[in-house]
């Protein structure tokens, strides 16, 4: 195999290399709706604005831990180190044979052939990422162009910011007039109260606007305990799926990009799931029946 020709940022972490089993058996049609393709990179040309460089992390790496995971379905997200160029993402998609569906990361330039394009591989929705470390958001108009264009394929939005910027984006978040997911469940600061008033205004956002959805992932990203648990985290990830059962997604974030304390062992992460779904119907929903209505059903709001 070729190598790739470029060199991750020294303080990469790689993904695991030999995750264990889970103890948790996921549900048949379980689908991870959170993970990534980075490259290979000698392939598939990393954005020339990147803000970091990753390692490889592909395709085929990605479906083989589909398989030990015993998941049976992917939701791509298009990484910021490719910028807007969807080509790995997509390749993935149409070698998954309609196992995997994507978010694209669009311009407001892109055209309506090129929206289709993407449509027919298997995207079925579009990312706005506001973490300035990763990106440089732009003005709401910038956005509002890219929500007309895609406005005709019925296409949701995906939002990831920090807890800290909701109150200053609400107004545009909430003129939103599609599905809106959120990464990360905002990314909450867990050492707060679950009660307390920063979570509080997120959880107020998802019960008014019933076009919000969740992402209860990445725990090793949010938690300040560590692993393999998680403590800290479950509390708020539990009280989401306990309140928007309906509207809730898992996923893994494979492979766990800008990690910096540590790398994941993602069977760790499928066990987190009855910790915080914590019935066989919660879990259901949140590992199968929500993320087939809104990827491979169509839903639209």
């Amino acid at each position: 195999m070729t190598t790739s020709t470029f060199t991750p940022d020294a303080d990469w972490l790689d993904f695991h290399p030999h995750p264990s089993r889970p103890t948790f058996v996921l549900p048949a049609g379980a689908v991870d709706a959170h993970c990534h393709v980075f490259g290979p990179g000698n392939e598939f040309p990393f954005a020339p604005e990147r803000k970091y460089t990753p390692c490889d992390a592909g395709k085929d790496q990605l479906f083989e831990l589909r398989d030990h995971l015993g998941v049976s379905r992917n939701v791509i997200v298009q990484a910021t180190c490719h910028g807007a160029d969807n080509s790995a993402m997509v390749d993935a998609l149409v070698s998954s044979k309609d196992r995997a569906r994507g978010v694209a990361t669009v311009r407001p330039d892109v055209t309506d052939a090129q929206l289709h394009e993407l449509h027919e591989a298997g995207v079925r929705g579009v990312r706005f990422n506001y973490v300035a470390r990763l990106v440089d958001p732009q003005p709401d108009e910038y956005y509002h162009r890219i929500v007309e264009k895609i406005s005709p394929l019925g296409w949701h939005i995906v939002i990831y910011f920090e807890a800290s910027d909701l109150a200053r984006r609400w107004d545009f978040f909430t003129s939103l007039r599609t599905i809106v997911v959120v990464d990360h469940m905002g990314r909450p600061d867990v050492s707060q109260p679950v009660d307390g008033e920063e979570f509080e205004l997120f959880t107020r956002l998802v019960r008014e606007h019933d076009n919000f959805w969740v992402k209860v992932t990445c725990p090793e990203r949010l938690s300040l305990s560590g692993p393999p648990a998680y403590d800290d985290v479950v509390p708020f990830a539990r009280r989401v799926v306990e309140e928007f059962p309906d509207r809730v997604l898992w996923g893994t974030d494979w492979p766990h990009p800008n990690l910096k304390d540590h790398m994941p062992d993602d069977a760790t992460l499928v066990d987190y799931v009855p910790r915080i779904a914590t019935t066989p119907d919660l879990q259901r929903r949140l590992l199968v029946d929500n993320p087939t209505r809104l990827y491979w059903e169509g839903e639209r709001w």
